[in-house]
Protein backbone atom coordinates (compact mmCIF):
# COMPACT_ATOMS: atom_id res chain seq x y z
CA UNK A 1 0.00 0.00 0.00
CA UNK A 2 1.01 3.59 -1.30
CA UNK A 3 0.48 6.22 1.62
CA UNK A 4 0.98 10.02 0.43
CA UNK A 5 2.62 11.98 3.24
CA UNK A 6 3.89 15.48 3.28
CA UNK A 7 5.86 17.20 5.83
CA UNK A 8 4.98 20.84 6.44
CA UNK A 9 6.84 23.66 8.78
CA UNK A 10 4.34 25.43 10.77
CA UNK A 11 4.68 28.97 11.92
CA UNK A 12 6.98 29.81 9.54
CA UNK A 13 7.19 31.12 6.18
CA UNK A 14 10.92 29.11 5.69
CA UNK A 15 11.94 25.50 5.81
CA UNK A 16 14.38 24.17 8.60
CA UNK A 17 11.89 26.56 11.19
CA UNK A 18 8.50 26.57 12.86
CA UNK A 19 7.66 23.31 13.84
CA UNK A 20 7.54 20.44 11.43
CA UNK A 21 4.63 18.15 11.08
CA UNK A 22 3.71 15.07 9.12
CA UNK A 23 0.30 14.77 7.19
CA UNK A 24 -1.41 12.03 5.45
CA UNK A 25 -4.26 12.40 3.86
CA UNK A 26 -6.58 9.87 3.25
CA UNK A 27 -10.00 8.67 1.95
CA UNK A 28 -10.52 5.71 4.26
CA UNK A 29 -8.80 5.24 7.93
CA UNK A 30 -5.58 2.97 8.45
CA UNK A 31 -6.12 0.68 11.35
CA UNK A 32 -4.81 2.67 14.81
CA UNK A 33 -2.38 0.73 15.31
CA UNK A 34 -0.80 1.30 11.43
CA UNK A 35 -1.46 5.20 12.45
CA UNK A 36 0.38 5.22 15.52
CA UNK A 37 3.25 3.29 13.89
CA UNK A 38 3.80 5.73 10.84
CA UNK A 39 3.84 8.40 13.14
CA UNK A 40 6.66 6.70 15.60
CA UNK A 41 8.31 5.88 12.27
CA UNK A 42 8.95 9.40 11.17
CA UNK A 43 9.07 10.80 15.14
CA UNK A 44 8.18 14.13 14.63
CA UNK A 45 5.95 15.57 17.41
CA UNK A 46 2.80 15.20 15.40
CA UNK A 47 1.58 13.55 12.72
CA UNK A 48 -1.91 14.44 11.23
CA UNK A 49 -4.59 12.18 9.63
CA UNK A 50 -7.44 13.43 7.70
CA UNK A 51 -10.50 11.74 5.96
CA UNK A 52 -13.54 13.94 3.88
CA UNK A 53 -15.85 13.99 6.98
CA UNK A 54 -19.10 11.89 6.36
CA UNK A 55 -21.19 13.76 9.40
CA UNK A 56 -21.74 16.72 7.49
CA UNK A 57 -20.26 18.81 10.57
CA UNK A 58 -17.17 19.33 8.38
CA UNK A 59 -15.38 19.16 5.87
CA UNK A 60 -12.76 16.69 7.18
CA UNK A 61 -12.40 14.44 10.05
CA UNK A 62 -8.88 15.33 11.47
CA UNK A 63 -6.69 13.07 14.01
CA UNK A 64 -3.19 13.50 15.89
CA UNK A 65 -0.83 11.10 16.73
CA UNK A 66 2.39 11.66 18.40
CA UNK A 67 5.26 8.89 18.38
CA UNK A 68 3.64 7.78 21.59
CA UNK A 69 -0.03 7.89 21.89
CA UNK A 70 -3.09 9.80 20.13
CA UNK A 71 -3.56 13.30 20.92
CA UNK A 72 -6.92 15.32 21.66
CA UNK A 73 -5.39 18.72 20.07
CA UNK A 74 -2.59 20.22 17.86
CA UNK A 75 -1.84 23.35 16.45
CA UNK A 76 0.83 22.70 14.26
CA UNK A 77 -0.54 20.13 12.45
CA UNK A 78 -3.39 21.60 12.26
CA UNK A 79 -1.81 24.45 10.58
CA UNK A 80 -0.22 22.83 8.58
CA UNK A 81 -2.96 20.32 7.27
CA UNK A 82 -4.88 23.13 6.34
CA UNK A 83 -1.68 24.47 4.21
CA UNK A 84 -2.00 21.25 2.41
CA UNK A 85 -5.63 21.25 1.53
CA UNK A 86 -5.77 24.92 0.39
CA UNK A 87 -2.49 24.41 -1.58
CA UNK A 88 -3.29 21.14 -3.29
CA UNK A 89 -7.22 19.85 -2.26
CA UNK A 90 -9.35 23.05 -2.11
CA UNK A 91 -7.72 25.87 -3.72
CA UNK A 92 -10.69 27.69 -3.97
CA UNK A 93 -11.64 28.20 -0.56
CA UNK A 94 -10.88 30.38 2.03
CA UNK A 95 -12.18 28.60 5.01
CA UNK A 96 -12.69 25.15 5.48
CA UNK A 97 -13.12 22.98 8.99
CA UNK A 98 -12.03 19.76 10.95
CA UNK A 99 -14.02 17.39 13.15
CA UNK A 100 -11.87 16.68 16.09
CA UNK A 101 -11.43 15.35 19.40
CA UNK A 102 -11.44 18.63 20.64
CA UNK A 103 -14.76 19.61 18.42
CA UNK A 104 -15.02 21.19 15.23
CA UNK A 105 -12.03 23.48 14.12
CA UNK A 106 -12.13 26.47 11.62
CA UNK A 107 -9.03 27.45 9.96
CA UNK A 108 -9.49 30.42 8.01
CA UNK A 109 -6.76 32.00 4.63
CA UNK A 110 -5.59 35.58 5.63
CA UNK A 111 -3.20 36.17 2.93
CA UNK A 112 -0.12 33.98 3.83
CA UNK A 113 -1.74 33.18 7.19
CA UNK A 114 -3.62 30.53 8.48
CA UNK A 115 -5.75 31.53 10.78
CA UNK A 116 -6.92 28.74 13.21
CA UNK A 117 -10.06 29.36 15.62
CA UNK A 118 -9.50 27.10 18.83
CA UNK A 119 -11.07 27.00 22.23
CA UNK A 120 -9.83 29.40 25.06
CA UNK A 121 -9.04 27.72 28.11
CA UNK A 122 -8.08 30.67 30.54
CA UNK A 123 -5.74 28.97 32.99
CA UNK A 124 -6.27 28.69 36.65
CA UNK A 125 -3.28 28.38 40.14
CA UNK A 126 -2.60 24.51 40.15
CA UNK A 127 -0.56 22.37 43.11
CA UNK A 128 2.95 22.31 42.50
CA UNK A 129 3.46 18.49 41.79
CA UNK A 130 6.70 17.59 44.02
CA UNK A 131 9.64 17.39 42.28
CA UNK A 132 8.45 19.82 39.58
CA UNK A 133 10.81 22.86 39.91
CA UNK A 134 13.31 20.55 40.63
CA UNK A 135 13.38 18.76 37.17
CA UNK A 136 12.22 22.34 35.86
CA UNK A 137 15.95 24.11 37.17
CA UNK A 138 14.36 27.54 38.45
CA UNK A 139 11.08 28.52 40.21
CA UNK A 140 8.38 30.25 38.36
CA UNK A 141 6.52 33.10 39.88
CA UNK A 142 3.30 30.90 38.95
CA UNK A 143 2.06 27.78 38.44
CA UNK A 144 -0.87 27.02 36.33
CA UNK A 145 -3.63 24.78 34.58
CA UNK A 146 -6.24 24.88 32.64
CA UNK A 147 -9.36 22.87 34.85
CA UNK A 148 -11.26 22.18 31.66
CA UNK A 149 -8.77 19.72 30.08
CA UNK A 150 -9.65 16.77 32.75
CA UNK A 151 -7.64 14.18 30.67
CA UNK A 152 -4.52 16.00 30.48
CA UNK A 153 -2.14 17.40 33.52
CA UNK A 154 -0.28 20.43 30.93
CA UNK A 155 1.30 22.76 33.30
CA UNK A 156 2.35 26.47 32.53
CA UNK A 157 5.04 28.27 34.49
CA UNK A 158 5.40 31.53 34.52
CA UNK A 159 8.76 33.63 34.65
CA UNK A 160 9.63 37.12 35.35
CA UNK A 161 11.37 37.65 31.97
CA UNK A 162 12.28 36.23 28.67
CA UNK A 163 15.70 35.40 29.73
CA UNK A 164 14.37 33.22 32.56
CA UNK A 165 12.76 31.30 30.17
CA UNK A 166 16.00 31.43 27.50
CA UNK A 167 17.97 30.01 30.48
CA UNK A 168 16.27 27.04 31.46
CA UNK A 169 17.43 23.35 30.92
CA UNK A 170 14.87 20.84 32.44
CA UNK A 171 16.03 17.39 33.67
CA UNK A 172 14.30 15.06 30.98
CA UNK A 173 14.66 12.41 33.53
CA UNK A 174 12.74 14.26 36.45
CA UNK A 175 10.32 15.66 34.08
CA UNK A 176 9.61 11.62 33.02
CA UNK A 177 9.12 10.68 36.76
CA UNK A 178 6.09 13.07 36.59
CA UNK A 179 4.25 10.33 33.85
CA UNK A 180 1.81 12.72 33.28
CA UNK A 181 2.91 15.95 33.45
CA UNK A 182 4.29 18.57 30.51
CA UNK A 183 5.18 21.98 31.18
CA UNK A 184 4.91 25.27 29.34
CA UNK A 185 7.37 27.89 30.25
CA UNK A 186 6.18 31.69 29.47
CA UNK A 187 7.32 34.86 30.36
CA UNK A 188 7.08 38.68 29.01
CA UNK A 189 8.81 38.90 25.45
CA UNK A 190 11.38 42.13 25.43
CA UNK A 191 10.25 42.38 21.88
CA UNK A 192 6.77 40.80 21.50
CA UNK A 193 3.97 40.20 24.15
CA UNK A 194 5.35 36.72 25.59
CA UNK A 195 7.30 34.41 24.70
CA UNK A 196 7.33 30.55 25.85
CA UNK A 197 8.91 27.40 25.71
CA UNK A 198 7.19 23.36 26.01
CA UNK A 199 8.74 20.62 27.72
CA UNK A 200 7.10 17.08 27.45
CA UNK A 201 8.65 13.83 27.41
CA UNK A 202 5.96 11.98 28.37
CA UNK A 203 4.73 12.24 25.24
CA UNK A 204 8.15 11.30 23.02
CA UNK A 205 8.65 15.12 23.12
CA UNK A 206 11.62 16.67 25.06
CA UNK A 207 11.00 19.99 23.67
CA UNK A 208 8.41 21.11 21.19
CA UNK A 209 9.33 23.44 18.55
CA UNK A 210 6.49 25.56 18.48
CA UNK A 211 2.86 24.56 19.55
CA UNK A 212 -0.05 26.10 19.02
CA UNK A 213 -2.67 24.05 21.50
CA UNK A 214 -0.52 25.43 24.41
CA UNK A 215 -2.07 29.30 23.23
CA UNK A 216 -5.06 28.01 24.39
CA UNK A 217 -4.19 28.66 27.90
CA UNK A 218 -1.40 31.44 26.83
CA UNK A 219 -3.73 33.57 24.67
CA UNK A 220 -6.59 34.25 27.43
CA UNK A 221 -3.66 35.05 30.58
CA UNK A 222 -1.19 37.33 28.91
CA UNK A 223 -4.50 39.08 27.11
CA UNK A 224 -6.32 39.75 30.43
CA UNK A 225 -2.18 40.55 32.08
CA UNK A 226 -1.47 42.71 29.39
CA UNK A 227 -5.29 44.60 28.98
CA UNK A 228 -5.20 43.65 25.38
CA UNK A 229 -6.59 41.13 23.23
CA UNK A 230 -4.26 41.41 20.00
CA UNK A 231 -1.37 40.05 20.93
CA UNK A 232 2.15 38.25 19.13
CA UNK A 233 3.86 35.19 20.99
CA UNK A 234 7.02 33.76 20.00
CA UNK A 235 8.04 30.42 20.81
CA UNK A 236 11.93 30.43 22.17
CA UNK A 237 12.80 26.78 21.29
CA UNK A 238 15.97 26.68 18.73
CA UNK A 239 14.18 25.98 15.36
CA UNK A 240 11.51 28.87 17.01
CA UNK A 241 8.27 30.22 15.48
CA UNK A 242 5.69 33.21 15.75
CA UNK A 243 2.30 33.10 16.30
CA UNK A 244 -0.40 36.40 15.58
CA UNK A 245 -2.71 35.64 18.47
CA UNK A 246 -6.04 37.05 18.86
CA UNK A 247 -8.85 36.64 22.21
CA UNK A 248 -12.60 36.09 20.50
CA UNK A 249 -14.31 35.69 23.81
CA UNK A 250 -14.59 31.88 24.52
CA UNK A 251 -12.48 31.38 21.86
CA UNK A 252 -9.29 31.71 20.50
CA UNK A 253 -7.43 32.82 17.27
CA UNK A 254 -3.81 31.93 16.39
CA UNK A 255 -2.01 32.68 13.02
CA UNK A 256 0.55 31.86 11.32
CA UNK A 257 2.48 30.75 7.98
CA UNK A 258 3.63 27.89 6.89
CA UNK A 259 6.51 25.90 4.54
CA UNK A 260 6.35 22.54 2.50
CA UNK A 261 9.35 20.75 2.92
CA UNK A 262 8.81 17.16 1.43
CA UNK A 263 6.25 15.36 -0.75
CA UNK A 264 6.36 11.56 -1.12
CA UNK A 265 4.76 7.96 -0.23
CA UNK A 266 4.74 5.83 2.81
CA UNK A 267 5.23 2.05 1.23
CA UNK A 268 3.98 -0.31 3.87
Amino acid sequence: MRVPIYQIDAFTDKVFAGNPAAICPLYTWLSDLTMQSIAAENNLAETAFFVPDETGDADFHLRWFTPVHEVDLCGHATLASAALIFGDLMPDRDEISFRTRSGILKVRRDGEYYVMNFPSYPPAPREVPKGLYEALGAEPVALLHAPQEKERDRLMAVYENEDQVRALSPDMGLLKKLPTVSVMATAPGWNVDFVSRYFAPNAGIDEDPVTGSNHCLLIPYWAERLGKKQLLGRQISARGGELKCSLKGDRVEMAGKAARYLSGHIEI
